[in-house]
């Protein structure tokens, strides 16, 4: 921040009532010093991008993410929690302002909720009316329009966000090719030394928080810290060393490779921003269901193979280590597992790396002695499918894309306060085959929806939580549409909300999907609202997923629940992965009237 001018000349009543003010924040600071006991906790919120459950604390056993792993140990771990919409800048919106999108009117990255829907308070905006000092690292909004091209500065945050230098490059010519020259790569393992700047965004957003941290130390009022990483977001820009931890041969596959065969077009997604990468552009794949052919990323002379009837999706035949050479016109319909693993390592890499950044900066957040007073919320935005139905990315309804991980440390109720000089939270390095595994402290299957952050972190904080939205709430600036997970942990003085407490709509969440047309083609993936024609309403239960794809009008932001396209409808018990869709065989019409929540 800049340092504020010079003041004006002073007469002697703005001195006299100068010295009275400054009297009374001495005053504030003795009572706070004096006043331990009491103080207003900390917090501490960690949204990573892409993020989908692969980590160790929920049982993935191939990834190395022994910090993140730690924080679990000390947390309550949500293992059914779910975003609202699986795309960046509506999933940031809908849950840092409590409201889903169709209410912040966001499907795309091109409105501003202020200005489109309605003045919306923020979690961040509520932390700092309620005396906070809040600040924002990395990617926390969406930057661009869909954030007023200020991350929502000044509302909601102290000063002006922090955006790391080397993020420019992110989307640039940094990717070392086959041929020796920098492209615009999917894949893009580097070595740090020799990238612009000699660093990476998530590097320099630990650094930068780190700093922070140090600030707010002596600070007497209490901080809201939301730090944002890009990784494991595309492309796989990462420190080459992480590819180590994942040797190709020990890549497990995506168990359900194909389109399914009941699947409805206005379903699938396209995987159109992977295509845009030069390495993936230059195979030519056919749009939409073109797979990943043989020698991505990888001159190969040998692969294990993969033919199916692309029209079904039925496996015909596997023959292992077919010799191909390289340029050799591939069948339709043949899938490389080969090329499959390398997108699968890269993104698991790019976990690791994150990681890292993560276990430095609770590692500090443990050195300056503030994990006995700071609450730390960690999560994704959203899931990412790798190779699932057939997909790659998000921007669908499956649970692949919409299921991430949330979990909550706080201080004396997930776990004991450290004793005087105990470290809760020391940094565990990947590469140590010695690091500790460990699982998660406390865990719940309920499902939990992200539209809950704010509730939650209000009430954790021992703030008020805000009222629950009426019907319409535009005109509403602080309410929430989540439900508060404050009974999770237990509390003794949470405010009884009698939906968390038997009635069976708490096992719902809700998510959401637009779509231009009923057939995948060049925007499924990102539909500008204008072209929005069709919109999947999708709810899980622990029992079904249960999607319905319906017409919708973008003029007038509704639903048209008489107008169905098309309809979805998975057992989870019967059908896990969900592959098998049974929407025409069964009768489901009653789930129709919980498509509302």
């Amino acid at each position: 921040m800049s340092p504020p001018p010079p003041p004006p000349p002073t007469t002697w009543r703005q001195l006299s009532f100068s010295l009275l003010l400054g009297f009374f924040c001495i005053a504030l600071v003795s009572a706070a010093q004096g006043n331990s006991a009491t103080d207003a906790l900390n917090i501490l919120l960690i949204i990573v991008d892409d993020l989908r459950p692969s980590l160790g604390c929920y049982g993935d056993k191939l990834v190395r993410s022994p910090n993140i792993d730690q924080l679990a140990s000390h947390s309550i771990v949500f293992e059914n929690a779910f975003a609202q919409q699986a795309v960046c800048a509506p999933s940031r919106v809908s849950f840092l302002t409590g409201r889903r999108p169709d209410t912040t009117r966001l499907y795309d990255f091109n409105s501003y909720w202020r200005v489109h829907s309605g003045n919306f308070s923020t979690i961040p905006q509520y932390f700092k009316e309620n005396g906070y000092v809040t600040m924002s690292v990395g990617k926390v909004f969406h930057p661009g329009i869909s954030s007023n091209h200020s991350d929502d500065y000044p509302y909601s945050w102290s000063f002006p966000p922090y955006h790391p230098s080397s993020e420019k490059y992110e989307n640039t010519k940094t990717c070392k090719g086959q041929d020796g020259k920098l492209h615009t790569n999917l894949l893009c393992p580097v070595d740090v030394a020799d990238v612009p700047e000699g660093t990476l965004p998530d590097k320099q957003s630990t650094e930068e928080a780190i700093r922070l941290l140090e600030k707010m130390k002596t600070s007497v009022s209490p901080f809201f810290l939301a730090v944002g990483y890009h990784k494991p977001h595309i492309p796989f820009r990462y420190p080459k060393e992480f590819q180590k931890l994942y040797p190709l041969e020990n890549m497990t596959l995506a168990p359900d490779p194909h389109v399914p065969d009941s699947l409805p077009p206005v379903a699938y997604n396209p995987w159109m921003d992977i295509r845009e990468r030069e390495d993936v552009q230059a195979l030519n794949i056919s749009v939409p269901y073109g797979p990943i052919p043989v020698d991505f990323q990888y001159s190969c002379s040998m692969c294990t193979i993969l033919i199916m009837r692309q029209s079904s999706g039925e496996n015909c035949w596997r023959q292992p280590l077919l010799l191909l050479s390289r340029g050799s016109q591939l069948p339709s319909g043949v899938l490389c597992l080969f090329g499959e693993r390398k997108i699968r390592q890269s993104y698991f890499a790019s976990v690791s790396y994150l990681d890292t950044q993560v276990g430095h900066l609770l590692s500090a957040l443990d050195d300056l002695r503030l994990a006995h007073n700071t609450i730390i919320a960690f999560m994704s935005d959203h899931g990412w499918a790798l190779g699932e139905h057939g997909e790659w990315a998000k921007y669908s309804n499956f649970d692949v894309t919409t299921r991430v991980p949330l979990m909550f440390y706080v201080p004396g109720k997930t776990a004991l306060l450290p004793a005087a000089g105990e470290k809760l939270f020391p940094y565990q390095d990947p590469f140590d085959p010695a690091s500790e595994l460990m699982g998660a402290g406390r865990r719940t299957e309920d499902l939990v929806e992200l539209v809950s952050l704010f509730p939650t972190l209000a009430g954790l904080a021992g703030m008020p939580v805000p009222p629950w939205c009426p019907i319409p709430s535009f005109h509403v600036e602080l309410c929430r549409e989540g439900h508060n997970l404050q009974r999770y942990l237990q509390l003794h003085d949470l405010e009884e909300d009698p939906y968390l407490f038997g009635n069976p709509r708490e096992l719902i969440a809700y998510s959401q999907y637009p779509r231009p047309a009923d057939f995948p083609q060049w925007n499924s993936d990102k539909p500008s609202l204008k072209d929005i024609k069709v919109m999947g309403y999708s709810i899980r239960t622990i029992d079904y997923r249960y999607t319905v794809w319906v017409g919708f009008s973008p003029t007038e932001f509704l639903a048209n629940f008489s107008d169905i396209h098309a309809g979805e409808l998975y057992f989870v018990d019967s059908d896990p992965l969900q592959d098998h869709n049974v929407y025409n065989d069964s009768q489901h019409g009653g789930l129709l009237l919980s498509l509302r929540p």
